[in-house]
């Protein structure tokens, strides 16, 4: 199963992207819908409401009066968390229904406004966020929902803003367009990432790096992407992570690098590395095995020389997941390498011309991680001198 995580700003065009994606075959759970029918007259919900905020918020015909509601909560954030500790139980109890109900096989889009307000993003395998500027959202919301300027501008303020929402996206469909190019935009994200991405997690089969060293200028939204997915990653893993770290060349601001983001998970030892694979697998890192990470020595324990490497399942973003014995040697150095490149540009200018060297040199990227490793065995003495005279140390 693959669950979307669908959101946008009010009035952004939501329910247009859910029916499109209905109609491709996804399983969509509407939030909206669920906190409406949690609250329909005769129901515990409605009860519940109405002792809480009075009988001003009931329409004549006993239903919820949701214009009169929302007045009182949107401009007062203790009543917005009253309404909120009402619904969003009765919500996440129907949510837990239908998820049950999904087959294996399924995928399930959950449309939930306030998805990033509540920080949710970690439990899904992709979220997609639906944007459009306020200006639009405000004449839609006036001639669709027959809301005031003001209620409508007001809505629009109480949530987050456009940045956090990108911030949350694993992609963002724009829709300042006509409907014919958000169903196209929504059947380019279907085909060539969605349904792919699921049938990966379903067989757990890894998206492997392209055979080519190729290396690409720093991107600005590796940081991003790292923490969205270091946070699903720790959530997969619940209790058996000590820290998810973003770790390797695309951690190094200014970096020339190959387009995989490195994350480093810290586990107490690779016992509990084997029990969080199964979890970490469903939540889309699959396992590649169980490799060497130090030379071997006979007076390490084996849990310090050996790490295990999850890759990902998503066909738009390339990942190694490393994860390693907290305190080892190979976890040691990977925190000690980026944040000595961090902190001595000199040494990433050094960094960069040499792999720019190798790249140039070497078909494929394994022989090109080969050639690094003398480069990386003498930095490594360069890095731990830095250490020593910087007082560095893993420990957070």
């Amino acid at each position: 199963m693959l669950r979307v995580g669908l959101t946008g700003g009010i009035g952004a065009g939501k329910s247009t992207v859910a029916r499109r994606l209905a109609a491709l075959g996804a399983v969509l759970i509407d939030a909206d819908r669920i906190a409406r029918d949690v609250v329909a007259p005769d129901t515990p919900g409605l009860e519940a409401v109405v002792a809480e905020f009075g009988p001003s918020v009931v329409a004549d015909d006993g239903s919820l009066d949701r214009p009169a509601l929302g007045r009182v909560v949107f401009a007062d954030e203790a009543r917005r968390r009253a309404l909120n500790s009402i619904v969003h139980p009765l919500v996440a109890e129907r949510r837990a229904e239908l998820m049950a109900s999904a087959t294996a096989d399924a995928i399930v889009v959950e449309d939930i406004p306030l998805l990033v307000e509540n920080d949710l993003g970690a439990g899904f395998h992709l979220v997609l966020v639906v944007e459009a500027p306020a200006q639009d959202r405000v004449r839609r919301l006036v001639a669709d929902r027959g809301m005031s300027e003001d209620d409508a501008w007001a809505r629009i303020r109480s949530q987050v803003d456009d940045d956090a929402r990108r911030a949350a996206a694993d992609v963002v469909l724009d829709n300042t367009g006509t409907p014919e190019g958000i169903s196209a935009a929504v059947d380019r994200a279907w085909r060539d990432r969605i349904v792919p991405f699921e049938a990966n997690v379903r067989s757990g089969t890894v998206v492997r790096r392209p055979e080519a060293p190729e290396l690409i200028s720093y991107d600005p939204r590796w940081p991003e992407q790292a923490r969205r997915l270091s946070a699903r990653v720790a959530y997969a893993a619940g209790d058996h992570v000590k820290a998810v770290d973003h770790v390797g060349s695309t951690s190094v601001p200014g970096l020339r690098a190959r387009d995989v983001i490195d994350l480093q998970l810290s586990v107490r030892s690779l016992d509990d590395a084997e029990a969080a694979t199964s979890a970490l697998k469903d939540a889309g890192f699959p396992l590649i095995g169980t490799v060497p990470d130090t030379p071997e020595r006979q007076d390490q324990d084996p849990g310090h020389r050996r790490k295990r490497l999850h890759g990902s399942a998503d066909p738009g973003r390339i990942v190694h997941l490393h994860v390693r014995a907290e305190g080892s040697p190979g976890w040691r150095s990977a925190l000690l390498f980026r944040d000595w490149l961090r902190a001595e540009q000199v040494e990433a200018d050094a960094y960069a011309a040499e792999k720019l060297r190798l790249a140039s040199a070497h078909a494929t990227t394994n022989a090109y991680a080969e050639a690094k490793r003398p480069w990386f065995e003498d930095a490594l003495l360069r890095a731990e001198a830095w250490a020593t005279g910087s007082g560095w140390s893993p420990a957070r």
